[in-house]
C-alpha cells in the first residue's frame, strides 16, 4: 500500500520505550517504482533490505543520518546477495549502527514477536508468574493472575512445575518454560505439579487471552492519612484502563493523597503515558514533540483529571522514556513532588513497524521536551527531593517486592513525610485565576 501522501504526526504513530505500533510501509520512490521493485524482489531476502531502507530514509528524527551517505548505504545493501534472512539481518544492523542511534534497531520475528506482546499488555496462555527458586532450584509459580485460568484452577503461589505436557522442566530456563506454556487461546495444556503436603499431581488447564496487570494498588493508613499507593510497571495498551480504575477506587475509599510508583518502569507506549498524565493533570502541557522537519507539537491537559488531591511520584535511574514523560509534566506543571534517583534520560520518540517476514524495525522519529522545554536526553530528571538507596537497600527491595511502597521502603516513607508536611499538597491554580476546587492551594514543599 503507497501512503506517502498521507501525513503522521508523532503524536499518532510514535512510541515511547519498548513501545508498538503497526504502520503502512510507505515508499519515497512513488507507486509505479514500488510495484516493480516489488514485484523483482518478492520473497527475496533484499526485499527485507529494502523495506527496512526507505523506513529509515522517510521517518528517521536526523535528516543527515549522522553525516553517513544514506542513498550509497542502500546500494551498499541492494549489491549484496543474501543466501537467507538471517544474512539480511546481519546486514541491516550493521548498517543501522552506522546512526548512532541505539533505539532505532532491527527485530528478529522472535524479539518482535515478544515486543509486541509486551505492549499490547496481553498475552496466550494460562496466566501465571514463575521463577527458578533460588533454593530448590525447581521451577516455581510466584503468582497465578486475577482473572485467568490458573487462578481459576486453583494454582498457587509457591506450586512447583514438575512438567508440561510430560515434557520435565528440570534445568529448563524460565524463558523455555514459558515458550511451552503459551500457546493459542483455546488449546489445551497440562501441568504436572508439585505442591507443599501433596503428592505431585497433574492439572489440565485452557489457555487465554489474558490482560496483564501492569497497575498494582493498595490502601494504606500512614498516621492519620489514607495514601493510595499505586505502582505502574510499564506503559502497556491496558495502562490506561488499570490506572483509572485504581484512581477511582482509591478515590471511593476516600484517601487523602497518592503515591504514584514509576520506579523499574521502562515506558512503553506514548498515548499510555498522555491518557494517565490527563488523569492526574486539569490544566497544563503535558509534552512537546519534534520531528527532523522541526515541525513541533505539543499536547496539553485537558481538564479530565481523575483527582486533585496531592501527589507524590517515585523515580529511579531505570524510570525511562514514558515514565518521564509523565514524571516531567507532573513536576513542571507543579502537580507532584518527585523523589528518588535521577531518572534515565531518554527523550526519543520511536515508531515500530512490522517488516515482510514477520520481523520488526523501530525508528526514532520524533525528540520530545518536558512542558517547560527541559531536554533530558542522556540526562534524566532530577527529583525535587533526592534521596538514593544503599546497595543494601537496593538488594533488600529486589529480593522481596513486597516491602516496595512499605515502612521498609526509605523513597516511600520520605514521601509520605513530604506529603504529611504543613505544605499539605493541592493542583496548582488554573491560568484562569480559577481554583480547580474549592480549598485548591499551589502546591509546594
Amino acid at each position: 500500500m503507497n501512503q506517502s501522501a498521507k501525513s503522521y504526526s508523532p503524536l499518532q504513530v510514535a512510541l515511547i520505550g519498548g513501545a508498538i505500533a503497526t504502520t503502512a510501509t510507505m515508499s519515497v520512490f512513488g507507486s509505479a517504482w514500488t510495484r516493480c521493485v516489488v514485484a523483482a524482489l518478492q520473497d527475496s531476502p533484499k526485499a527485507l533490505v529494502d523495506q527496512v531502507w526507505q523506513l529509515v530514509n522517510r521517518e528517521y528524527v536526523d535528516g543527515n543520518f549522522n553525516q553517513q551517505d544514506w542513498i550509497a548505504t542502500r546500494q551498499s545493501l541492494l549489491s549484496k546477495e543474501y543466501s537467507s534472512n538471517e544474512q539480511a539481518y546481519v546486514a541491516i544492523r550493521e548498517a543501522l549502527q552506522t546512526l548512532g542511534d541505539p533505539y532505532t534497531r532491527f527485530m528478529d520475528p522472535k524479539q518482535y514477536e515478544s515486543l509486541t506482546s509486551q505492549t499490547s499488555g496481553e498475552v496466550s496462555g494460562i496466566g501465571i508468574r514463575m521463577e527458578i527458586n533460588d533454593k530448590t532450584q525447581r521451577l516455581t509459580v510466584l503468582e497465578a493472575i486475577e482473572n485467568s485460568p490458573a487462578l481459576k484452577a486453583g494454582i498457587k503461589a509457591g506450586d512447583e512445575i514438575l512438567a508440561i505436557d510430560g515434557k520435565p522442566t528440570a534445568q529448563m530456563k524460565v524463558d523455555d518454560a514459558s515458550q511451552l506454556i503459551r500457546g493459542k487461546a483455546g488449546t489445551p495444556i497440562t501441568l504436572r505439579l508439585g505442591r507443599t503436603g501433596q503428592t505431585a499431581f497433574d492439572m489440565k488447564l485452557t489457555r487465554a487471552t489474558i490482560e496483564v496487570p501492569t497497575v498494582r494498588y493498595t490502601l494504606q493508613q500512614e498516621g492519620n492519612r489514607r495514601v493510595g499507593y499505586i505502582s505502574l510497571r510499564e506503559f502497556s495498551s491496558h495502562a490506561s484502563d488499570q490506572m483509572r480504575r485504581a484512581i477511582r477506587d482509591l478515590n471511593s475509599q476516600n484517601v487523602d493523597a497518592f503515591v504514584l510508583d514509576l520506579r523499574g518502569n521502562p515506558g512503553g507506549l506514548l498515548n499510555a503515558s498522555i491518557e494517565i498524565s490527563r488523569m492526574w493533570l486539569d490544566d497544563g502541557g503535558i509534552v512537546r514533540t519534534v520531528n527532523r522537519a522541526g515541525g513541533s507539537e505539543v499536547t496539553r491537559a485537558n481538564r479530565t483529571a481523575l483527582t486533585q488531591k496531592p501527589l507524590a511520584v517515585l523515580v529511579d535511574g531505570n524510570s525511562a522514556s514514558a515514565s518521564e514523560i509523565l514524571t516531567g509534566a507532573l513536576q513542571d506543571n507543579n502537580r507532584a513532588v518527585v523523589i528518588g534517583s535521577q531518572t534515565f534520560g531518554k527523550a526519543m520518540v520511536q515508531s515500530v513497524h512490522e517488516l515482510v517476514d514477520g520481523s520488526g524495525l523501530a525508528v526514532t522519529i520524533a525528540h520530545y521536551y518536558t512542558p517547560k522545554g527541559t531536554d533530558i536526553n542522556k540526562k534524566g530528571i532530577v527529583p525535587d527531593i533526592k534521596l538514593e538507596l544503599t546497595a543494601a537497600q537496593e538488594r533488600q527491595l529486589a529480593s522481596n517486592p513486597n516491602l516496595l511502597g512499605t515502612q521498609n521502603d526509605p523513597q516511600y516513607t520520605r514521601a509520605i513525610a513530604a506529603l504529611s508536611s504543613k505544605n499539605f499538597a493541592q493542583p496548582p491554580i488554573s491560568p484562569t485565576n480559577q481554583p480547580l476546587s474549592a480549598g485548591a492551594r499551589e502546591l509546594k514543599f
